[in-house]
């Protein structure tokens, strides 16, 4: 999957939930290529000595402009590997549950002002999703079994600890 050498990516999501537990995802794709697109959870590497729950929030309110959240456990674990850019991103990430008091209508269009470049050529906006749309979607969304997670995490509440989810390479 990875060079030897090479450490994964430390990377930290948000599985962000708004009052009608819904959930928001990203739209994104690959640059100079809109076809070639998915649907992901918000987050990112960590930056710094920054903790995963500092990096959720900071990726958070960077790509969404959402701070009011609640942050709550981590909910999974998954190592994935995939191309993006030209290049391979080896990634260890953490899935966050949190919680917003912002309504999924008030959210209106991305509000993602900390953006970095590359996020700006490849995000092409959110949605906020119920599990039902979720689960009957047909386009790509990373993880691959995130409609099944939301279920049970919607049906059952949070784990007692984290799941290991299966290592994505793609």
């Amino acid at each position: 999957m990875s060079d030897p050498g090479r450490e994964l990516r430390k990377v930290a999501r948000v599985v962000l939930l708004d009052p009608e537990e819904r959930i928001l995802l990203l739209h994104g794709h690959e640059p100079g290529d809109t076809a070639d697109d998915w649907w992901f959870t918000p987050g990112g590497g960590l930056e710094g000595d920054e903790t995963r729950e500092e990096a959720a929030l900071r990726e958070l309110a960077e790509e969404t402009g959402i701070t009011d959240v609640e942050l709550g456990p981590v909910l999974w674990q998954r190592i994935c590997s995939f191309p993006f850019d030209g290049r391979r991103w080896d990634q260890d990430e953490w899935y966050f549950l949190a919680r917003t008091r912002t309504a999924s209508a008030e959210l209106g269009e991305l509000k993602g002002m900390g953006l970095t470049d590359l996020e700006r050529r490849s995000v092409a906006g959110a949605r906020w999703w119920t599990c039902r749309e979720l689960s009957e979607a047909h386009e790509t969304v990373y993880p691959t079994r995130l409609a099944g997670l939301l279920k049970r995490l919607l049906d059952e509440g949070p784990p007692s600890r984290p799941e290991v989810l299966d290592t994505e390479i793609v």
